[in-house]
C-alpha cells in the first residue's frame, strides 16, 4: 500500500502561456468575455467605468476576505469565482454524499463556499498574535456578519459549521451590495500568460448551473435575472461551457484540495516550492472519555452538552465507573459539587517521536469536541477524512487528527521527488488516499483500527461505534504509511501522549483512515513586499491553498494583506476610508506566512 504509486498524475486543469490571450481562446474554443463593472448585480454606487478589474480565484477564507476588502473601497471591482456551489446547495450535495453516496466532485466538504473550513470546526485561533490589528479586523467582521460576540474575548474561539453557514451568506450579499460579484459552479481550467510581459491576460473557466437562495427564501438560478445578460450568458440549454475571462490583476486563493491547480500552475513554469506538511489519522474516541481523562472523574460528570442524550450517556459512564471502583462513598460526595462544565478538547505534541532513524514531530490537529469523523475526498477513488463540530459540540464522540510531520527533503519522498519533482508531497497524499480507498473496499467505506491494536500492530477484528456515517471496516491500518511514519506515531502515542493524558490509548479509541489533507504541501513562491507570484507582475497567490496560511484566520489575514497590496499597486488606498488604513499598515508590518 505505501508503494510509489506507478500511474501517470493526470489533471482537469492546466494553466498555459501563449503570446496572446486571444490565441489561447481560439485554440481552446473559449468564449471571450469582457467583464462589465454594470453588471446587475453591482451596486448602483459602483457603475463607475474603467475601475481596475481584481479576478479572484476561490471563495474560501482568503478570496472573501480579500473581495470584502476591496469591495469597501469603491475603487476597483472584485469578481470572485467559485468552482463550488453556494452553501445551501453545497449543503444538499453533502447531504447527498452522507446519505446517499452520491459525490458532486466540485462540492463536497473541501470544495464551495466558505472553502474547507465550512464544514470544519469553525476554529478561529492562530499562531499570528491573537490581539494583532489584523486578527482582531477578522473576529470584528465574523460578528457584523452573525458570529456570535463571544469569540471577540474567548481563548479558543470556535464558529461551529451551523454559524459559519449563516455568516457566509450574509457576508456574500454584502459584497454584492458593495459592488463586488460572485459566481459559483465556476472552475478555473487555464491560466493564460503573455510570455513578453509575463502577465496574467486572462483565465477560462467551466461554468456550470448553480443554485441560490436570496435573502426573501426564494430559490433563484444564478444564470437567470441578476447574471443573465453578464459574464456567463451562454447559449441556450447550455449550462456547461468554457468562457475566458479578463482582468487586471488575479488572485490564486484556492484551496489545497484543488490539486488540478497545482498541476496546472507546475505545466505553465510558474514558480512553485515543497513545503513540510503532515500526514496521519483521525483518532476518535467516546467524549466522556475524553471528559474523563481532562477533568477526572470527580468533575468529568459534570460536564454539559445541552443535548439529553449525549450527557444522560456522560453521566452513566461515570456511575458505572463508580460501581467498578467500588466508590460508592466517593461518588456521594460527588453530588454535593454544583457546576456545568464545557466540553472539553486537548492538545498533543511532540518533537521526539522516534522512527528508528531519526526523530520526527507528531501532534494532534483540528480537535473537535463533540464533533464527527466526516469524508474530506474528492475523488470517489480515494479516501480523506477531516472532523467538524456544530456550535454546540454536542454530539457524543471526540476526534482529532494525529499527524506526523514531512519535510520537503524527507527520505519518505525520495521516490516521489525523482518521479513528480516539486509535486512529490501532493502525489505522496493522493497515494496514500487510494490505498485507504482499497483497503476500506471502496464506497466511501473507511478502513478503522483500534489504538491498542495499532501500537502493536495488530489487526483489528471489530471496531467500536463511529461517528463516520459511511461505513468503516476493521483494517490494518499500521500497513497504509510508510515504515518510519507508522513507528515515529506509535512512539509518540506511547511514550508521549499516554503519559500526558492516561487512558488515551483504549479499546474504545478508534483510527480513521487516512488524514493526509492538514496543510498544502506545495507553496506558490511570492515576493515578500509585492505579494506578486515571483516572475509575473499581476498574479497574488494567497491563503492556505497557496502555502501562505494555516487556518481560517490566517487566511482571512493573508487574504486582507494581498488586497492591501493590490491597492498599491494601482494606487488606490486613498479612494479607500482612513479607518481602513490602520489595518492595513500594521498587518504588513508582519508576515503571515505559515511554515512547519
Amino acid at each position: 500500500c505505501n508503494q510509489l504509486s506507478t500511474a501517470t498524475s493526470t489533471s482537469t486543469s492546466t494553466a498555459t502561456a501563449t503570446s496572446t490571450a486571444t490565441s489561447t481562446e481560439n485554440k481552446n474554443n473559449s468564449k471571450h468575455i469582457s467583464l462589465d463593472t454594470n453588471d446587475t448585480v453591482a451596486a448602483t454606487n459602483s457603475n463607475k467605468t474603467n475601475k481596475p478589474k481584481i479576478i479572484i480565484i476561490g471563495a474560501g477564507p482568503s478570496g472573501l476576505f480579500c473581495a470584502l476588502s476591496l469591495a469597501k473601497t469603491q475603487s476597483c471591482t472584485p469578481i470572485l469565482l467559485e468552482r463550488g456551489q453556494p452553501v445551501e446547495s453545497r449543503g444538499k450535495d453533502i447531504g447527498a454524499l452522507i446519505n446517499r453516496k452520491k459525490m458532486n466532485t466540485e462540492s463536497n466538504f473541501a470544495f464551495g463556499e466558505g472553502g474547507a473550513g465550512t464544514w470544519s470546526d469553525g476554529k478561529l485561533t492562530t499562531r499570528i498574535g491573537r490581539n494583532s490589528g489584523a486578527v482582531r479586523q477578522v473576529l470584528e467582521t465574523f460578528v457584523t456578519y452573525g458570529a456570535p460576540s463571544k469569540i471577540l474575548v474567548d481563548g479558543s474561539p470556535h464558529l461551529g459549521t451551523d454559524n459559519l453557514v449563516r455568516l457566509l451568506r450574509n457576508m456574500r450579499d454584502d459584497i454584492r451590495k458593495l459592488g463586488g460579484q460572485i459566481y459559483f459552479g465556476t472552475k478555473m481550467t487555464n491560466i493564460n500568460i503573455d510570455p513578453t510581459t509575463q502577465e496574467v491576460q486572462s483565465v477560462n473557466v467551466q461554468y456550470k448551473k448553480s443554485l441560490e437562495r436570496n435573502t426573501s427564501k426564494q430559490n433563484y438560478d444564478i444564470g437567470n435575472e441578476d447574471i443573465e445578460n453578464s459574464i456567463f450568458k451562454s447559449e441556450k440549454g447550455n449550462n456547461d461551457d468554457i468562457f475566458t475571462i479578463h482582468g487586471d490583476a488575479f488572485v490564486l486563493a484556492t484551496g489545497h484540495s484543488a490539486r488540478d491547480v497545482y498541476e496546472g500552475l507546475y505545466k505553465a513554469g510558474i514558480k512553485l516550492e515543497p513545503k513540510g506538511f503532515a500526514a496521519g489519522f483521525r483518532v476518535e474516541h467516546p467524549q466522556k472519555i475524553i471528559n474523563q481523562i481532562q477533568y477526572g472523574n470527580e468533575w468529568g460528570r459534570h460536564v454539559h452538552s445541552g443535548k439529553s442524550t449525549t450527557d444522560s450517556e456522560n453521566l452513566a459512564h461515570f456511575l458505572e465507573s463508580d460501581k467498578n471502583n467500588h466508590d460508592h462513598e466517593d461518588h456521594n460526595s460527588h453530588n454535593d459539587h454544583e457546576g456545568i462544565l464545557p466540553v472539553p478538547s486537548y492538545r498533543l505534541a511532540t518533537d521526539k517521536a522516534f522512527d528508528g532513524e531519526m526523530n520526527r514531530g507528531a501532534y494532534s490537529f483540528c480537535m473537535c469536541p463533540g464533533g464527527q469523523v466526516v469524508p474530506a475526498s474528492t475523488d470517489p477513488n480515494e479516501v480523506c477524512v477531516n472532523g467538524m463540530s456544530f456550535s454546540r459540540r454536542d454530539s457524543k464522540w471526540a476526534n482529532s487528527a494525529l499527524v506526523v510531520t514531512i519535510n520537503p527533503d524527507d527520505p519518505i519522498l525520495i521516490p516521489y521527488r525523482e518521479k513528480y519533482g516539486v509535486l512529490a508531497g501532493i502525489q505522496f497524499q493522493r497515494d496514500m488516499e487510494i490505498c485507504a480507498a482499497k483497503m476500506g473496499g471502496g464506497n466511501f467505506t473507511v478502513p478503522v483500527q483500534r489504538l491498542v491494536d495499532f501500537v502493536r500492530n495488530v489487526p483489528s477484528t471489530s471496531a467500536p461505534s463511529s461517528s463516520y456515517r459511511l461505513g468503516t471496516k476493521p483494517s490494518p491500518c499500521h500497513e497504509i504509511y510508510p515504515k518510519e511514519m507508522t513507528v515515529a506515531l506509535q512512539d509518540a502515542l506511547l511514550n508521549h501522549f499516554e503519559n500526558k493524558m492516561p487512558g488515551f490509548i483504549c479499546e474504545d479509541g478508534l483510527l480513521h483512515g487516512v488524514e493526509t489533507r492538514t496543510s498544502s504541501p506545495v507553496r506558490v513562491c511570492r515576493d515578500r513586499e509585492s505579494m506578486k507570484a515571483i516572475g509575473l507582475d499581476n498574479l497574488y497567490p494567497a491563503g492556505e491553498g497557496a502555502g501562505f496560511a494555516g487556518g481560517i484566520v490566517s487566511a482571512a489575514v493573508d487574504g486582507i494583506v494581498v488586497a492591501d497590496a493590490i491597492l498599491d499597486q494601482y494606487n488606490l488606498v486613498e479612494i479607500s476610508k482612513e479607518s481602513d488604513n490602520d489595518n492595513r499598515s500594521e498587518s504588513k508590518i508582519k508576515s503571515v506566512g505559515f511554515t512547519y
